[in-house]
């Protein structure tokens, strides 16, 4: 099997029911998780196929689609940069006779259809020419990486025409040549400890200056260790690979330790963060090759596992992340691409249930933990718990997620309450936004937004806010406008504005936006009605600028101009 396929997901497309079938066979004979569209019974679904293909090529998914060649190709054509890296793409013919790797041959795919293909009793067509003579491609070795790719082709030809080709697999760094092809096991892990604030410049030159003193190869590393303190320290998150142990799991090494330290061992709790790492790392059968070397303000220790299989799953966890993701106003055609990448990698999913259920189409084996309305910080308090475990959280918003949402409240937690982990916020399109545009440009000049909800903000405050906004002359997004409980609070904020606008000002009332249940309404200041609106209605107020006008096919549209009329020297 190539290089990365020991640990690399493998993301299985069936694109219609009649395909399922072989898809579950192909899941049979190489694990995986089968996505197909909402309403077939599968692991996962997808919205738009070719989306969710390029997203798991993206992720770095090995991807086999039951289809035809060019629905994959088109997917991913965007995403091709390096045949090095790229993960294998393969499809299968529906009726299972004709396997064919179409990227990635060197990365594991060339195995892997031929795996297939004995499984379904198919023919693999593989293409790449050394593998169809001598059935491997020598720039495709086991958990190992090809030191001098440059000579691979002359090596490749020479081997077609019968010559000898020597192949040498070390850890050591070795010159290879047109005739001599030098491999890097992947057998290395490095262990790292480091002051508060070390520059990741430094940890890095301190690495390569150890490398090159013992006459390791990079290319041999497969993984970093260090920590869970310096979970957040940029000098060690600067490795895509890194792990993290608690200092009971470090302590458990400490009989192997090299260079114990007390005064370390004071400090973290364990006598070695670095050597203890590395042997975490590499396990019970590992040892450790290159003992605690220190730099100004780190450490590191280089320990070598008995086989390469020992660091195909590293022990300790990656850095969690809590994703804030706004999925719009719950149309998907509305999401951006990124957030939709995001719930795709994430592995679980945290929300209200409404907002889980508008995405519940694209969830491909994402654990659901659902809340009820009211318990924003209980969903973020999960949330954050799930990521300290090391897990990828999606924490899934309507709209977006810094605009009356989530984002502040997480940010506010770990703030409160400091802890490492990753916090990313992933922007949608917001109901103010959508309103505007569904009404045409109401937010064409100055504008903001306004939460009417006195649950967490005093009323008072809030009143001074929409005094400003009516003084200042602004076009004003009411969010939280009514509720069951909260009946006048949208009326006084009328009363409040009454005396800066004029009675034709248009108003906007957008309710269930990007749902089918949809309706927006463009009316008059003096025509509107607090009956008229609920917690799902977004209340938009024109300034004294704003303009309503009917067009030729009978539609309203309003808009507030942002001044070229006097550019253009008209009134």
């Amino acid at each position: 099997m190539g290089a990365d396929m020991n640990t690399r997901p493998v993301s299985i497309f069936a694109l219609g029911p009649s395909s399922l079938p072989l898809a579950e066979k192909v899941k049979a004979a190489v694990g995986g998780v089968v996505h197909a569209p909402a309403g077939l019974a599968a692991d996962g679904h997808f919205g738009k196929a070719t989306l969710a293909i390029a997203h798991a090529f993206d992720a770095g998914h090995a991807v086999i689609g039951i289809c035809s060649s060019g629905i994959l190709i088109r997917a991913v054509a965007p995403s091709l940069r390096n045949k090095a890296e790229e993960p294998p793409v393969i499809a299968v013919s529906e009726d299972g006779a004709t396997v064919v790797p179409l990227t990635g041959g060197h990365r594991g795919g060339n195995d892997l259809a031929r795996k297939l293909a004995s499984a379904l009793s198919a023919h693999a067509a593989i293409t790449t020419a050394s593998d169809v003579m001598f059935g491997e491609a020598l720039d495709e070795p086991q958990d190992a990486v090809l030191a001098n790719p440059q000579d691979h082709k002359a090596a490749a030809a020479a081997r077609l025409r019968g010559e000898e080709v020597r192949t040498e697999t070390t850890i050591r760094v070795v010159s290879g040549g047109p005739r001599h092809l030098v491999y890097h096991p992947k057998v290395l892990a490095v262990g790292i400890g480091c002051e508060r604030g070390t520059d990741p410049d430094d940890v890095r030159q301190l690495l390569t200056r150890t490398l090159e003193q013992h006459g390791i190869a990079p290319g041999s590393i497969a993984a970093y260790g260090s920590i869970d303190l310096k979970e957040d320290e940029p000098a060690i998150t600067q490795f895509p690979q890194a792990r993290f142990f608690t200092a009971e799991e470090l302590r458990a090494e400490k009989d192997r330790l090299a260079s114990p330290s007390a005064v370390v061992e004071q400090e973290v709790g364990v006598p070695g963060v670095a050597e203890a790492a590395a042997l975490a790392l590499v396990g019970r059968n590992g040892t450790l090759i290159v003992p605690k070397v220190k730099g100004k303000r780190a450490t590191i220790a280089i320990a070598q596992a008995a086989q390469a299989a020992d660091l195909r799953q590293p022990a300790g966890r990656p850095r969690g992340c809590v994703a804030l993701v706004g999925i719009g106003p719950g149309d998907s055609s509305l999401m951006t691409p990124q957030v939709d990448f995001e719930l795709w990698k994430a592995s679980e999913w945290v929300g209200y249930s409404l907002y889980l259920d508008l995405v519940e189409h694209r969830r491909n084996g994402q654990t659901r933990h659902d809340f009820p309305l009211g318990d924003e910080e209980k969903r973020c308090r999960h949330a954050i718990e799930l990521a300290r475990q090391g897990k990828q959280v999606a924490l899934v918003c309507s709209g977006d997620p810094a605009v009356f949402a989530m984002a502040a409240l997480v940010y506010e937690l770990i703030d409160r309450e400091p802890c490492r982990i990753a916090v990313t916020v992933h922007p949608g399109v917001s109901a103010f936004q959508m309103a505007s545009a569904r009404a045409g440009a109401l937010i064409g000049h100055d504008f903001c937004c306004i939460s009417l909800s006195d649950l967490l903000t005093p009323w008072e405050t809030i009143v001074q806010r929409v005094t400003a906004a009516a003084t200042g002359d602004f076009v004003v997004s009411f969010y939280n406008p009514r509720s069951l409980k909260r009946t006048d609070q949208i009326v006084k904020a009328f009363d409040i504005l009454r005396p800066h606008r004029k009675p034709e000002t248009p108003v906007v009332l957008a309710s269930n936006l990007g749902r089918p249940t949809e309706k927006v309404r463009i009316l008059r200041f003096d025509e509107f009605r607090a009956e008229d609106v609920d917690m799902l209605t977004i209340v938009m107020v024109g300034s004294s600028q704003s303009r309503a006008f009917v067009r030729g096919d009978g539609q309203t549209s309003a808009y507030t101009p942002r001044g070229y009329a006097r550019k253009m020297g008209l009134t």
